[in-house]
């Protein structure tokens, strides 16, 4: 409409100017005689109506920009509050480290030395950290192992209350099996939670399937961890009569960056009427040799050889530390780490 309203201006213009000159052409339209004071009159006000609709139907104009791109800090400065990236980052939990992405978070407990819940952004998380394993406290299935109260005691230090960043990992998944993430978990100073635990003897390095970005350092940090004897790698750390974890002390491969394969420690929680196998006296399979001492250099077992998955799971640990392969074939097709599942 205010186009509209200034063409009548622009019309009026010259039309006014010619009545001026020759009143005689608006003859016509005036019945008692054309004067150049009624042509005056009548153009006049169709002129200044016409310009003032014109001026206040017109849209505003959005912010002009400059060649790069940027808001023309006149106009911006008067309706734009100046917010910053930072801030915005805080509010959501995202915090950016180099190349990757954290996200902040606040430990609701300690599970064990390397599962953790947590609350981010009011949603109630569990966490599996990436790249570490700790001797079993909490499987009901599983006697408490060497250390195992060390870690967890060291984690609940380390984590209760504390507020976290966790780091995922794309070459790891975004959840195991269990539907609990799976991240690196960072402590408030910036130091990596996982590789201290390594590094003060209360957790073993453990690649589940595929190498993770930390896994060379945690590997050097595991072998510094055994020359010094720190943690559960002191001489004398396992008298108490408990057991030891399921790793053994040869997995320390400080140099390599093979894709060896390490079966997982923590498993599915076990229903009420499933035995345990720290109760179930069937776990001693007769004429397979225990764990320590197992057979690996040829297929020699079948998940029929078993009366228990644990029993069987013991022996495909033991070969994957030993050989690094499943030469028996227990855990099947599925290469979850979990030895004849069917036993379970």
């Amino acid at each position: 409409m205010s186009v509209f309203f200034f063409l009548i201006f622009c019309v009026s213009l010259p039309a006014f100017l010619v009545g001026m000159i020759v009143p005689a052409v608006f003859s016509r339209f005036f019945k008692e005689g054309v004067t150049r004071g009624k042509i005056a009159k009548l153009l006049g006000a169709i002129m200044f109506g016409s310009l003032f609709a014109s001026i206040a139907m017109a849209t505003p104009i959005a912010p002009s920009t400059s060649d790069d791109g940027a808001y023309d800090v006149a106009v911006v400065e008067d309706t734009v509050p100046n917010i910053d990236a930072d801030v915005l980052d805080a509010e959501n939990g995202v915090v950016e480290d180099g190349n990757s992405s954290r996200v902040r978070a606040t430990v609701v407990s300690v599970v064990d030395g390397d599962t953790v819940k947590v609350d981010i952004a009011g949603i109630r998380e569990t966490i599996r950290i990436i790249g570490i394993n700790t001797p079993e406290t909490v499987d009901p299935r599983k006697p408490v192992e060497c250390f195992g109260k060390e870690a967890s005691a060291r984690a609940k230090e380390l984590l209760t209350s504390q507020t976290i960043e966790l780091e995922a990992d794309a070459t790891q998944g975004e959840q195991d099996k269990y539907g609990r993430l799976l991240r690196y978990v960072f402590l408030p100073d910036g130091s990596n939670f996982g590789k201290t635990m390594i590094t003060e003897g209360f957790a073993y390095e453990y690649t589940y399937s595929t190498p993770y970005s930390y896994q060379q350092e945690y590997k050097d940090a595991q072998a510094d961890a055994t020359k010094n004897e720190r943690g559960l790698w002191a001489s004398g750390a396992c008298n108490d009569g408990s057991e030891t974890l399921d790793t053994p002390t040869s997995t320390v491969e400080p140099t390599s960056t093979s894709n060896s394969t390490v079966a997982p420690a923590v498993e599915a929680p076990v229903t009420p009427s499933e035995p345990s196998a720290a109760s179930n006296p069937a776990d001693s399979v007769p004429s397979t040799p225990p764990s320590s001492s197992c057979s690996c250099s040829s297929n020699t077992y079948n998940c029929s050889d078993f009366s228990t998955h644990a029993a069987a799971q013991a022996v495909y640990d033991c070969c994957m530390a030993q050989v690094g392969s499943d030469i028996h074939r227990l855990d099947g097709n599925d290469n979850d780490g979990l030895a004849c599942e069917s036993l379970r």
